[in-house]
């Protein structure tokens, strides 16, 4: 399984990675039904015609790969190896302003040099707009009985929509998208999941505090509570406006409003929708899609059964799954593969404990899936590395002449993996691999990468 470096330049090649077909029109739905072994071709162990885990990479082509970048890609290409699953290769471009043209080929290059494969062909986000949109349209065709806290979207407050008192937690009715039928016997409105948001960020701000003085600042839900009538006048006139998921309100009941999710790193994760994250936009203003409904769609269409990311990404994990148990609910999947009913961690068709879904939320999913978020990589002065910094990057360091097998060793010591930097080929690392390794040390690591490579 050794993998031969090459030189700056050279064509990207390979038996499993098909970087040439990048514009082909990939069929995902078809892939993600060969993730469960239809056509495993290496990387696999297939029993049964059931690959356990599938993976996947997932870089922004808005610049070359950085360290932090490395590291990441390492844990998940690892973390898929070691279980003799399936690693798929998704382009996230869809925030087309900041895509830098050509990244996506450096990405894939720098991948191949150092040795880090994939499995088929890539797919683009761009190319997945469709998907996208009838995803939205399917959640805005969808009501729910437990999202409103000061109206039901007709100008009325009398709470009737709200979760305490109408008889139901929830959860969609299957087959009914998301609708719930009114209790009581009596015509009962129903809130909007999706409705449009006609705030500007300077409205946000004012109106919102810092969430746990991290700085995120979670939705007060004003347009929220505007009335059915007034949306559609803001609407027809063309008001600017952008597209949110409502959550749960304060007033549900706590049990309605966690999600929680065990992840391989950090642990048992517990995030309140409510007080933690709010309702949040999932089409932006400007009418590109947001990342948030993007991954979800995605990770849900092709099989994704294992998320490799930053711990920074920890709080998106519970809104993801927010949006996945509602896609699902509309229809959303994994064409032809298995469903699981797995509520509150008990184990699902297939024998696997929740290493992902574990809460009322997350009710109904088609396949478990597990989270591994990793400890941040800053730079040496301290701030995290990022692309938009010009942290030190892939190409400055192939033009230094620096060996894959030593950027490969910098990153294995720093997920915890060796004890020092030195040279290693990913295939060498595969057999020792833990999430219990990573997870012994879960401080954000520091690293002076322009001095070790002067």
């Amino acid at each position: 399984m050794a993998t031969r470096r090459r030189t700056v330049g050279e064509p990207v090649t390979g038996t499993r990675r098909a970087a040439d077909s990048a514009h082909d029109g990939d069929d995902v739905r078809n892939d993600a039904r060969n993730a469960d072994g239809a056509r495993n071709t290496g990387g696999g162990n297939a029993q049964g015609g059931d690959v356990r885990v599938v993976g996947r990479l997932a870089p922004s082509p808005t610049g070359r790969m950085h360290i932090g970048n490395v590291y990441a890609a390492l844990a998940a290409w690892l973390g898929v190896r070691a279980a003799n699953g399936r690693l798929l290769l998704r382009v996230e471009d869809i925030d087309a302003p900041r895509v830098v043209a050509d990244a996506d080929r450096w990405i894939m290059d720098d991948l191949t040099w150092l040795g880090l494969d994939w499995d088929g062909g890539p797919v683009y986000q761009s190319q997945r707009l469709d998907r996208y949109e009838e995803a939205l349209r399917r959640l805005g065709e969808t009501a729910w009985s437990g999202g409103c806290d000061d109206g039901c979207g007709d100008g009325r407050d009398d709470g009737s929509c709200g979760v305490a008192g109408d008889g139901h937690d929830g959860e969609p009715d299957e087959g009914k998208g998301g609708e719930r039928p009114s209790a009581g016997g009596g015509e009962r409105s129903a809130c909007p999941l999706v409705y449009p948001c006609f705030c500007s960020r300077a409205d946000i701000r004012a109106a919102s505090a810092p969430n746990e003085g991290d700085g995120f600042l979670v939705y007060p839900g004003t347009c929220r509570r505007l009335s059915e009538n007034e949306r559609r006048e803001r609407l027809s006139r063309g008001d600017r406006h952008s597209w949110r998921i409502a959550v749960p309100d304060r007033s549900a009941a706590a049990s309605d409003r966690m999600v929680r999710f065990d992840d391989r790193v950090f642990g048992p994760q517990r995030f309140d929708l409510a007080r933690q994250l709010g309702d949040v936009v999932i089409r932006r203003s400007d009418g590109l899609f947001a990342y948030q409904l993007a991954v979800s769609v995605d990770d849900l269409e092709m099989g994704v059964t294992q998320v490799v990311r930053g711990r920074d990404l920890l709080r998106s994990t519970a809104i993801q799954l927010w949006i996945r148990r509602w896609l699902f609910a509309c229809g959303f999947g994994l064409m032809g593969g298995p469903t699981c009913v797995n509520p509150m961690g008990k184990p699902s068709a297939d024998g696997h404990r929740a290493g992902g879904v574990t809460a009322a939320v997350g009710a109904m999913v088609p396949r478990t899936v597990e989270f591994a978020h990793l400890p941040l990589i800053d730079a040496a002065d301290g701030r995290r590395m990022a692309k938009r910094l010009n942290s030190l990057d892939m190409g400055t360091l192939r033009e230094r002449g620096v060996d894959a097998r030593e950027v490969v060793g910098c990153c294995a010591w720093l997920l915890g993996l060796l004890d020092a930097p030195q040279p290693v080929e990913p295939c060498e690392l595969i057999s020792a691999f833990s999430w219990d390794a990573i997870a012994a040390n879960t401080s954000d690591r520091m690293v002076d990468a322009d001095a070790m490579w002067r």
